[in-house]
């Protein structure tokens, strides 16, 4: 284990119906559908993952799709958005791209000196792209991830005494609040967020449910337990995800994190130019796949 954790593997969100889901991510935002599978502790629900066409850690979107879900509502104790880099030579076209095709967007504005733009999914949340100069030309990896908390104080210690982050930038406009964290290398930022909400948070689609880091292999993320224990933070013990394994922990905040290990990967149970094609069930739901599929809404995906 080194002092300082890798970066963001993935995150995870809530949305309503996933044809609408898969058709904003795949055409609008054109990334990759790199998995449908279920969600592992409620396989009557889809778990659909995106990323770049190589799967890349650190480019992973997945959501947990729920076709009746009422709406959430961000607020302090969760994460609130999620952010894309985008390198600024190629910043002004995908701004002509999505406004050619009447896809809205709000901005651009200005964050820690950078020029940001905020889409919305089919549920409402934030998709924002922000300026990057290394990033690719392609909003295909994350840029970084804010955390709306009540008291930034507690999470920016647990993510610069014991995760290993250093503060890069501090800012506040128009009552907002923002410390940047950043950990080794180009890995996306965490922005601790803090101003006064105008509603009460609630978990619902169009709100992010987990943000999960990385761990180079099991040893690495048995480390990071050890270390996060010793730290008094309440450590679930491993669970096999099949594309990776993880262990959870509720942030001094509230956000519930995740570290995730990059092996085995996505391409751990189809080939890599398949990825995303076909429903993959983990082995202990593969002997009621007849059931599952009767109960999963149809989903068109694109090749």
């Amino acid at each position: 284990m080194k002092d300082q954790i890798k970066g963001l593997h993935h995150v995870t969100a809530i949305s309503g119906p996933p044809q609408e889901n898969v058709d904003f991510f795949t055409k609008v935002m054109d990334q990759r559908l790199v998995k449908q599978t279920v969600n592992f502790d409620a396989p009557d629900t889809y778990h659909l993952y995106y990323g770049t066409q190589a799967a890349d850690p650190g480019s992973i979107l997945t959501f947990f799709p729920f076709v009746d879900a009422g709406p959430g509502h961000a607020g302090p104790g969760m994460a609130s958005a999620y952010a894309y880099g985008l390198n600024p030579r190629s910043f002004d076209d995908w701004m002509r791209h999505w406004a050619d095709r009447a896809v809205d967007f709000d901005g651009p504005s200005e964050r820690f000196g950078s020029r940001v733009i905020i889409l919305r999914d089919p549920d409402g949340a934030p998709v924002e792209i922000a300026e990057d100069e290394a990033a690719p030309d392609h909003p295909g990896l994350f840029h970084g991830v804010t955390l709306w908390l009540e008291d930034i104080g507690p999470t920016r210690d647990l993510l610069a005494d014991v995760m290993g982050y250093e503060e890069i930038g501090h800012e506040t406009l128009g009552g907002e609040e923002r410390l940047r964290l950043k950990t080794a290398g180009d890995a996306p930022y965490v922005d601790l967020m803090r101003r006064a909400p105008d509603h009460v948070a609630r978990q619902g689609k169009g709100t992010i449910h987990h943000v999960a880091f990385r761990a180079s292999d099991d040893a690495d993320q048995l480390e990071w337990r050890e270390r996060l224990l010793a730290a008094g933070m309440q450590v679930t013990p491993v669970i096999d995800r099949q594309y990776f394994n993880a262990i959870y922990f509720r942030s001094p905040g509230g956000v519930l994190f995740e570290i995730a290990t990059d092996p085995p990967g996505f391409a751990a149970d189809e080939a890599p130019d398949a990825l995303g094609q076909h429903l993959k069930l983990p082995p202990q739901y593969e002997g009621r796949r007849a059931d599952i599929e009767r109960i999963l809404p149809p989903l068109k995906v694109p090749a």
